[in-house]
């Protein structure tokens, strides 16, 4: 059995977790999958543990059950990390075959006409999306859009975009696929006991009264609480400030030849500026600062159409003409301008952009930066980037394209162009509808009771057998990252379990509520998963919590379904800061929000949420 020291241990690394997740000290992802490796080398997770004899009986029977069901192992094979998988998998399926992108334009058609119109049916069509997908992928289709309807009817973009995350969010508790922090609660619970798993419909009464909610309070009060941003494009009057590329050419006796860039009249213009310089086809890597020119050097300017064309007229090269200072076979082009956000998969996220060396590696040019509620127009060479980060990016429309082909940058500016199967959109539209309604049919019990898992999994092998989309795209859709959390806390969460951890806490919990109404506790452990979600990962919070949740319910002697539920939405109930959830940290930059925006908004919702849950989770899951 598990010593006292072990479950010591066990304590100060759950502590430590979560304080690297508040602090980001390192990738969550990281962190997790660390807690599970020490729950093994402090020996209270056993590892690869053989399949019990069946000559065993009695005590050492029910010792070797124990150990094997607790093997760290097990984890890899647990349904929840699984069908999430499934679930990237589908949803990327949806967008391949232009699903999505229908929708997304019968949007932009319907929705155009009025605020409140177009409020309406954002709602709408990202909760009901959201509730059978992963809500990322949907935030990210309509991000652009919903910018680019405020963009051309001049309206706010962030009177929408907290809607936007919020209506994702409640969308996801509809389902018990919406939202991953689901599928790990559930399946946690199920591995305790079958009997306290939750169908694919279970949790739909609450998450449609959450939905519901949701909308009027985004129409009424909530509508009075959001806030009047400026995104980074809006920083910048397109009609004013339209700039182009001219490229111009160091000839054999040009006057720059020997010079440094520092030195050099070109240094001095001040309506026009040098953005780089390209030798032999390459770009120089060294900072302009360093440049010494050669014959040969192409020279790339920046600056409004009038001034490059009256190049020779700058100041700083008014000494002779063009020929006379060496700049020949001058090429212009239009300078485009626009907006990107840092992905949670991208390979900038960590590194300054003079670091990157950006301009160079990438041929743009970095306009601004908004941070942490903060449009950074100057100085920010130094500041490392971060999921989250929206930067306006300005350089030729190749340069453009060829940077937003990459999954460093998501395109805030307009929608991302793919090559749709449209042909195949049939058969994902199937795929997803037949998962529909085999989990209504195992929920109902007109069939018998299949996994989730296994009508993902089989949804997910359709999609690939059609050539909906290819494998390789299947990878690239699943996002690693989430898994890997989800693997790890899971982890966790059944060492607290094995340990007697997660029991002593719930003891303690009992012991201290002695006498308190049941109900109570439940409004309780929804708060402590609301609140802890509003720092830390939601699945991270569910994998913590569900265990205690449990032990809680047995503990009283009742249904510990209620408390579960209790976790489940607690988790999903993210809508008072931007780093509690995913979808919330994407439309931070892209609004051009402070941080207290989402307090201000959100609160208020999540109150209204906690009170609604705590009075009908014990009406929908009896105690």
């Amino acid at each position: 059995m598990v010593e006292t020291w072990q479950q010591i241990a066990l304590g100060i690394l759950v502590l430590l977790v979560f304080t690297s997740f508040v602090k980001e000290w390192v990738s969550p992802e990281v962190v997790a999958l660390g807690a599970l490796v020490s729950c093994v080398l402090i020996g209270v997770l056993p590892i690869a543990v053989p399949t019990p004899s069946p000559e065993l009986q009695g005590e050492e029977l029910k010792r070797a059950l124990m150990m094997f069901n607790a093997d760290a192992l097990r984890v890899f094979a647990h349904p929840a990390p699984i069908t999430v998988a499934c679930m990237f998998v589908l949803s990327a399926a949806l967008e391949r075959t232009g699903v999505i992108e229908i929708l997304g334009n019968w949007f932009e058609r319907t929705a155009g006409t009025s605020p409140t119109r177009m409020m309406v049916v954002m709602i709408l069509i990202v909760a009901g999306l959201s509730g059978f997908m992963n809500n990322t992928p949907v935030v990210v289709v309509f991000l652009p859009i919903v910018l680019g309807i405020c963009r051309r009817k001049s309206w706010t973009a962030s009177k929408y975009l907290i809607p936007l995350s919020y209506a994702a969010i409640v969308g996801g508790t509809v389902t018990i696929i919406g939202t991953s922090t689901n599928l790990v609660a559930s399946g946690i619970a199920a591995s305790y006991d079958q009997k306290y798993a939750f169908g694919f419909f279970d949790v739909t009464p609450l998450g449609l009264v959450f939905v519901t909610i949701t909308f009027v309070y985004l129409l009424t009060i909530g509508k009075k609480l959001l806030p009047d941003r400026v995104t980074l494009a809006a920083l910048i009057d397109s009609k004013d400030s339209r700039e182009f590329i001219s490229r111009a050419y160091v000839s054999k006796d040009s006057p720059l030849i020997g010079q440094s860039f520092i030195e050099s009249s070109l240094k001095k213009m001040k309506k026009a500026r040098v953005i780089d310089v390209v030798r032999d086809g390459n770009r120089v890597q060294d900072s302009l600062k360093s440049v010494v020119f050669e014959a040969g050097d192409e020279i790339i300017i920046k600056g409004r159409l009038g001034d490059l064309m009256g190049l020779s007229d700058q100041d700083g090269i008014t000494q002779g003409s063009p020929d006379q200072l060496g700049l020949e076979d001058v090429r212009t082009e239009s300078a485009v301008m626009m907006e990107g956000i840092i992905g949670p998969d991208s390979s900038l996220a960590g590194k300054s952009l003079k670091e990157l060396n950006f301009r160079q590696r990438f041929g743009v040019i970095i306009v601004a930066v908004h941070r942490r509620g903060r449009n950074l127009q100057e100085r920010f060479e130094d500041v490392k980037l971060a999921f989250g980060d929206t930067l306006l990016v300005q350089g030729p429309a190749r340069r453009m394209q060829q940077l937003f082909e990459l999954k460093d940058f998501i395109n805030l500016s307009e929608p991302k162009e793919i090559a749709i199967r449209s042909q195949k959109a049939p058969f994902a539209i199937a795929a997803i509808l037949a998962f529909m309604v085999l989990g209504l049919l195992t929920g109902i019990e007109v069939i018998p009771p299949i996994p989730i898992v296994l009508v993902a999994l089989g949804a997910a092998v359709f999609v690939l057998v059609t050539r909906c989309i290819d494998p390789s795209e299947a990878y690239q859709a699943i996002d690693w990252k989430v898994l890997f959390l989800i693997i790890g806390m899971l982890g966790l969460g059944q060492a607290l379990q094995f340990s007697g951890v997660a029991e002593i806490l719930a003891i303690k919990v009992v012991e201290s509520t002695q006498g308190i109404d049941p109900r109570i506790l439940v409004a309780l452990i929804y708060l402590l998963a609301a609140i802890m979600t509003e720092m830390v990962s939601n699945n991270a919070v569910a994998a913590l919590l569900t265990p205690l949740a449990i032990i809680v319910g047995i503990q009283l002697g009742v249904d510990p379904k209620p408390f579960i539920a209790a976790v489940m939405f607690g988790s999903s109930a993210s809508f008072a800061t931007p780093i509690g959830y995913q979808t919330n940290t994407f439309v931070y930059g892209a609004g051009g929000y402070k941080f207290g925006d989402f307090f201000r908004a959100g609160f208020p919702l999540a109150v209204i949420l906690w009170i609604v849950a705590s009075l009908l989770i014990p009406v929908i899951w009896p105690l």
